[in-house]
């Protein structure tokens, strides 16, 4: 008892000085001198690629692994009273309501000690290893050394590993760290070079074609329409003065793409528009990675359609080359550390919880959280692959259910996707004109909205195709056109946090130690499950690739990378979807919040949570139902999509239910069917709160 007295004494103090605005001593966490041979293992630090089946032999001692991190971690009643204070931050009542914090000023309330701090890089140093430099908000360390070095301090071995014809390098073993380390030493955020992955699905093969319907791909004044932002552009609200980042690890392929895409859908008349591409400097090194292939057209997509939402915007590609850290996070946490920490972010990449590892996921979370102490708000893709985003880009779901460690921790908005209901109710003459505008528009108002699902398990396209069932040997995912067409995973992600910690007993699988992210307390409305977990996704826009006709088009002229040249009319260019698109539009939004605001916002959940809880009450909003489409209540500020699924078809026994054939479908039981996930009123797993009226949020915030 007197230990928990001490510990809430010392709790309410810090809590305290951080409210008055005042830094307190923080406790110090490395208190005995440092042996080497007394160490501790710092657990979910190694990829689960790294194994026998893989290995190809150790690297070469004198291989150099450039800009490692380690991750820092602070006491625990400063973690406290960083989480007190982050919640005061959005509490209107609270003196502390957005007084946001400077990076200095983070790290002296919320870091570590400066003494514990100099202890960990005198510690690298005496082993030889470069330390580059310390963030400013004292929670990471970037230093660089060679494998032998690494094998002498982290006693871990660094191995050349061939992934399916691909070659990498990793760590084979956790690293181990001196026991007088282990209270201030998170973990070493990455000692490999796998990176994560993009959320976008380019244009799918296949559509829906009966009765002859004429199906339509979305620009940007189609955006406006259906979201409802003609009215904040007519009253001169179209992110003047407000500036979106885009983070990469690559340029764009060429920077007259935006321009072109711009000037074809009427953007340009948006003189105070511009875009920028930096790489930002700091203690993580970051310099210019050029045009990576695979990624550029990410970056071509997010920087457009950033623009499309916040025309009058700055848009700011922030880009660092990949070093044994994806150079995104890189920089981001140059931003983050810097003399100006940016207003709003949107991030499209992810990886699964349980493959990205305790360490990573925790980098990620530690980034964010010190990004909403200084007013930026961040957006990150849901995922591109229903509940299963441990099977991200495969044909089938084999690892059960799992979230993104990017975009599943409290301190972000995880964007969802959605399709359009049009085409399966057979009503797209209602929503669409037969043809085209000035600037290729041709949607009419607000179209009905379903979750993203390209997979059989889709109930909805089961039914379509006349199936009964999505499971079982006469169900749609085991028939002939099933099998041949919808075998996949893309869709929108969604589900609950379940590896962020810990350590999984099976690879990729959420199982072993692995714990989610607990519930942030303003994830409260109706149809969110008592589950104790953060739950994903927050708010979903459209994101299909073409499955019910409908999908995005952009610009990206690189040819040999999958692009198409940006010449004549827009259907001959690129078109995808995926949930990276919708992370920067929904950031472009936010651009459109802070203006009118006149101000930074921070983490923007607690007040879509709040508006979301008054207008759905405790039984849900039968006029802000989307299946309402152009009867939809006018004063909605979000459209609640209570059609459809996302569940993805599977093999295996992790959370597939599979009675008999050889595809089952993704489900919380592998003895029955409860899909994983359906809509439902109010928040679901498989589009969060739902869909937005852009200007009926930002007159409402």
């Amino acid at each position: 008892m007197r230990n928990r007295l001490n510990f809430t004494a010392r709790l309410a103090f810090i809590g305290l000085c951080a409210a008055a605005g005042t830094a307190s001593a923080t406790p110090l966490l490395v208190t005995t001198s440092i042996n080497d041979a007394k160490t501790v293992t710092l657990a979910g630090n190694t990829r689960p690629e790294a194994r026998l089946r893989n290995d190809r032999g150790a690297v070469p001692d004198d291989f150099m692994m450039n800009h490692m991190q380690l991750l820092l971690k602070r006491p625990p009643e400063t973690q406290a009273a960083l989480v007190h204070f982050i919640d005061a931050l959005q509490d209107p009542s609270s003196p502390q309501f957005h007084q946001w914090l400077t990076p200095e000023q983070f790290g002296e309330r919320f870091g570590p000690a400066s003494h514990d701090v100099q202890a960990v890089t005198g510690w690298l140093s005496s082993h030889g290893f470069q330390v580059n430099g310390v963030q400013t908000g004292r929670m990471i360390v970037d230093f660089s050394g060679t494998a032998a070095q690494i094998r002498a301090a982290f006693h871990t071995e660094i191995h050349n590993l061939d992934v399916h014809g691909t070659p990498h390098v990793a760590n084979m073993s956790d690293p181990r760290v001196p026991q007088a380390l282990a209270g201030v030493i998170d973990g070493v955020v990455s000692m490999h070079d796998f990176r994560p992955h993009t959320n976008f699905k380019h244009r799918a093969a296949y559509t829906f074609t009966s009765g002859g319907e004429t199906f339509q791909t979305v620009v940007p004044a189609d955006l406006a329409t259906i979201y409802n932002l003609n009215p904040l552009f007519s009253a001169g609200i179209s992110g003047q003065g407000q500036t979106v980042v885009v983070i990469e690890d690559t340029n764009v392929y060429s920077t007259a793409d935006w321009t072109t895409f711009r000037s074809t859908f009427g953007l340009s008349g948006y003189t105070s528009g511009s875009f920028t591409q930096v790489h930002p400097t700091g203690a993580s090194a970051c310099s210019n990675p050029g045009t990576v292939s695979g990624n550029e057209g990410e970056a071509e997509l997010d920087a457009e359609w950033a623009s499309a939402s916040a025309p009058s915007a700055a848009i700011e590609l922030a880009s660092c080359k990949d070093t044994t850290t994806f150079g995104g996070l890189l920089a981001l946490e140059n931003l983050v550390n810097s003399a100006s920490p940016p207003a709003i972010v949107s991030i499209s990449y992810g990886e699964c919880e349980a493959e990205n590892g305790a360490s990573a996921n925790a980098a990620y979370n530690s980034t964010y959280e010190q990004a909403v102490t200084e007013g930026t708000s961040v957006f990150v893709s849901a995922g591109d692959e229903g509940a299963a985003s441990c099977d991200a880009d495969e044909t089938k779901a084999t690892h059960g259910i799992g979230v993104s460690g990017f975009a599943s921790t409290p301190y972000d908005v995880a964007v969802g996707g959605n399709d359009f209901g049009d085409t399966y109710a057979g009503t797209n003459s209602t929503y669409w004109n037969s043809t085209n505008g000035s600037y290729y528009e041709s949607a009419k108002s607000y179209i009905p909205e379903i979750p993203w699902n390209d997979s059989c398990a889709s109930v909805l396209i089961a039914t379509a195709e006349g199936y009964s069932t999505t499971y079982g040997s006469g169900g749609f995912c085991n028939s002939s056109v099933g099998k041949e067409d919808f075998l996949t995973t893309a869709s929108g992600s969604g589900g609950p946090s379940g590896c962020a910690t810990g350590t999984p007993s099976t690879s990729g699988v959420v199982s072993g130690s692995c714990k989610g992210y607990a519930k942030p307390s303003w994830q409260s409305v109706v149809g969110n499950p008592g589950d104790g977990v953060r739950d994903l996704p927050d708010v979903s826009l459209f994101a299909a690739n073409g499955v019910w006709g409908h999908y995005y088009i952009y610009c990206d002229s690189d040819v040999n990378d999958g692009g198409a040249k940006c010449t004549g009319a827009p259907s001959g260019w690129s078109g995808a979807g995926g949930t990276s698109f919708a992370s920067p539009i929904l950031a472009g939004v936010q651009a459109l919040v802070n203006q009118k605001q006149a101000a930074k916002q921070g983490n923007p959940n607690p007040v879509y949570y709040k508006l979301a809880a008054t207008e759905y009450g405790s039984g849900g909003s039968s006029s802000c139902n989307s299946s309402n489409g152009n009867t939809v209540g006018s004063s909605c500020i979000f459209y609640d999509v209570t059609l459809g699924d996302m569940d993805v078809n599977c093999t295996g026994t992790h959370n597939c239910y599979l009675p008999s054939g050889k595809n089952g479908v993704l489900s919380t039981s592998d003895s029955s069917y409860l899909k994983a996930y359906g809509t439902g009123t109010g928040w679901d797993f498989a589009t969060g709160i739902g869909s937005i009226n852009v200007t009926n949020l930002v007159n409402n915030w």
